[in-house]
């Protein structure tokens, strides 16, 4: 398990980290979310000794984060690093020689990596010649070439095809189930919903929530009722106590009810608009418990 104990990071005036503490439980896959400026980065950058907390510790298995650990982590920056002249397969192989495998370690495992990531045919191109795409996904065979115990991505779906984002996704839950720590940023909430079973949420340098994903929006305080209206005339929108408009559009309306508000009520003001073609009652999707974590 990997765990945020109290961390504190100031960059001169601005304070990047105020006693940020979460856990990343092994065997799973953690979102990392955030408006920008938040302290996302600075508290990934931490876990490899990129960024010196003035307060707080990163401990991995109960023990601080040394250099052995970090010889079994992977990380996939947001400012992507890599050698653009040198040869796919070359740079994939010495990346494991760095992690301390050996020669024929590390070459059979960049074997095996472009493989899966469908790079196999590109292994004796130079870096620089390749697409956007295929990039990120060599990028992704760097951080995980050495069978990581902890997997730390910052925004790996960025600029990703709809393909892509589907192998992305395949890997990541196959590394999890493997047993790895999964941690990653994203700004695309529809992923993280459908990939992380945790997620934590950050503002101004502090955890404002986390928790299991299914549990925090079948725990809020409301539900999100959505219903269509066939003829309804303009300005019927329900005035109903414990509702709130959240959009409107072509006779269909989205409203957040508080958990004690009865729907059928608002069911039966738009009953008597026009004729009720549907209606969805559910939790909150992550984004809507996003935007209210971190409004102002």
């Amino acid at each position: 398990m990997l765990e945020f104990d109290g961390l504190t990071k100031r960059f001169g005036p601005v304070i990047a980290l105020d006693g940020c503490t979460f856990r990343v439980h092994r065997g799973r896959i953690t979102g990392f979310l955030g408006p920008n400026g938040a302290g996302k980065t600075t508290a990934m950058r931490a876990v490899f000794g990129l960024v010196r907390p003035d307060s707080g510790q990163v401990r991995w298995r109960g023990r601080p984060v040394g250099h052995r650990e970090r010889l079994r982590f992977g990380y996939l920056p947001e400012e992507r690093g890599v050698y653009p002249k040198m040869r796919v397969g070359d740079q994939l192989s010495y990346f494991g020689r760095l992690s301390e495998m050996s020669g024929t370690a590390a070459d059979a495992a960049a074997d095996r990596w472009l493989e899966r990531l469908g790079l196999a045919e590109r292994a004796g191109d130079r870096v620089e010649v390749l697409s956007h795409g295929n990039q990120q996904r060599f990028q992704l065979s760097l951080a995980v070439i050495n069978d990581p115990e902890l997997l730390v991505l910052d925004e790996p779906f960025s600029g990703l095809d709809p393909l892509a984002v589907d192998t992305m996704m395949e890997l990541l839950r196959e590394v999890a189930a493997a047993g790895a720590a999964v941690l990653f940023s994203s700004h695309q909430l529809d992923l993280v919903e459908d990939l992380c079973e945790d997620v934590v949420i950050i503002d101004h340098g502090r955890v404002v929530m986390s928790g299991r994903v299914d549990e925090l929006r079948t725990t809020a305080e409301h539900r999100t009722l959505t219903v269509t209206v066939r003829g309804a005339g303009a300005g019927w929108l329900p005035d109903v106590p414990g509702a709130t408009v959240l959009s409107e559009s072509d006779g269909t309306v989205r409203l957040r009810l508080q958990r004690d508000t009865d729907p059928s009520e608002v069911i039966r003001v738009a009953g008597e608009a026009g004729e009720v073609t549907a209606v969805s009652y559910q939790p909150p999707e992550l984004s809507e418990l996003f935007r209210r974590a971190v409004q102002p």
